[in-house]
């Protein structure tokens, strides 16, 4: 176990994160917020998990696997990416499971990886962007503290067109 709160624990992708996954990352309805446009198979999901590396000061990045405290299942998953020491910054992406929203397990899982970023990683700055429909993603991370710092203007495209997204920053 990684980081651990009330209801939420965090930690490394393990093998019997297989099918958690496959099942996560090949559900299109998530894809928009992924940027994926292609499924995974089992095989390079398997690949992935094998060999990632969890040194974020070498791959700029840390994926861990938010895990629900009473059953010990996984129900999301936590990222951060684009880590820059000299400049003390990085991103943050959530994605909880549609059966595990609006329980509180996302907002305390971004507490305790904010927590982690900016006392063990000593970052300054954690950012994100948030698709400008997305309203629940919105209120989870200005209730942590995010504020809003810009518009991208047609920043992403889809089957429904051009929309912009919205830049957060959490300054410390």
């Amino acid at each position: 176990m990684f980081l651990k709160g009330e209801l939420v624990y965090l930690r490394k992708m393990e093998p019997e994160d297989l099918s958690f996954l496959y099942d996560v990352e090949n559900n299109m309805t998530f894809w928009h917020v992924s940027e994926t446009k292609a499924p995974y198979s089992r095989w390079e999901l398997k690949q992935y998990i094998e060999n990632y590396c969890y040194d974020i000061f070498t791959t700029k990045e840390l994926r861990l696997i938010i895990c629900n405290c009473k059953t010990g299942k996984p129900i999301g998953i936590i990222d951060l990416f684009e880590y820059h020491p000299l400049h003390n910054r990085c991103g943050v992406g959530l994605l909880v499971v549609p059966e595990c929203a609006r329980q509180g397990f996302a907002s305390e899982a971004l507490g305790l990886v904010m927590s982690y970023a900016f006392g063990t990683l000593l970052v300054k700055q954690i950012w994100c962007t948030i698709d400008v429909k997305n309203t629940a993603s919105i209120a989870l991370f200005e209730k942590a503290g995010f504020k809003q710092c810009g518009t991208l203007k047609e920043w992403k495209h889809s089957a429904d067109g051009y929309s912009d997204v919205f830049v957060y920053q959490c300054i410390r």
